[in-house]
């Protein structure tokens, strides 16, 4: 059960999946199928076992499809709110609008894009950020993004990535407090921006997970791993 840390979590659902069309064009990448079920769909169920009950999914590109599919959550044992936005207001951007629905403690956040596979959703949200901060976990660096995004120390303190030199990749999960995105004016704004600035300021945490990730960013990625999972499975 989740006790004393992170009690919301929130999956990014609002992105158009530029690079996974021709599939988005029709489909919210959330709703792509591994193993013949939506990757969100694997996401509710591992939250929902790690004792997550309130959540919240942002939602815009065919908003429609995501909400009639998940409804209030019920059958995963979860309560979902809906952050919805008219444009993606991109990953700071809709996080700092569903603000209101995420409560003043620290919240976990998800990329609705991913396949993971052993992380403890449960562990992770007993970490607790001071006010500002946040808490990220890593993997080793994909084919696709070989130099990673920052370095992590043995302290388990976050650091920029030093130019020609290799870090971690950013997993798209991370527990984060309120006031990481209070003080930004509503619309769109990415988070990698935030993240550097916090990092500066020595606010940012960190672990490595070792475990099962795929950013699931092309047609290509999202095939290949649902041979894997289905050959695996059967």
């Amino acid at each position: 059960m989740v006790e004393g840390g992170a009690v919301r979590a929130m999956i990014l659902a609002a992105g158009l999946g530029e690079r996974m069309r021709p599939l988005t064009d029709r489909t919210p990448k959330p709703l792509l199928q591994v193993a013949g079920r939506p990757l969100i769909d694997h996401l509710l169920e591992q939250l929902a076992s790690a004792g997550f009950k309130q959540l919240v999914v942002n939602v815009s590109h065919l908003a429609e499809q995501i909400t009639r599919y998940c409804g209030d959550g019920g059958r995963w044992g979860v309560r979902i709110a809906w952050s919805e936005e008219a444009q993606p207001l991109e990953t700071a951007g809709g996080i700092r609008k569903a603000l209101p629905l995420l409560g003043e403690t620290p919240f976990l956040v998800v990329n609705g894009d991913i396949w993971i596979e052993g992380l403890s959703f449960a562990s992770l949200a007993q970490q607790t950020p001071a006010d500002g901060g946040a808490h990220l976990v890593f993997v080793d660096n994909p084919p696709q993004h070989t130099s990673g995004d920052f370095v992590l120390g043995a302290d388990g303190a976050v650091r920029i990535r030093p130019q020609g030199e290799s870090g971690l990749t950013y997993a798209g999960v991370g527990v984060y407090t309120p006031g990481f995105f209070r003080d930004l004016a509503p619309g769109k704004m990415a988070l990698r921006p935030l993240l550097d600035a916090a990092i500066a300021a020595g606010r940012v945490s960190g672990q490595h997970f070792g475990g099962e990730w795929q950013d699931v960013g092309t047609p290509e990625r999202l095939a290949q791993l649902d041979q894997r999972v289905r050959d695996r499975s059967g």
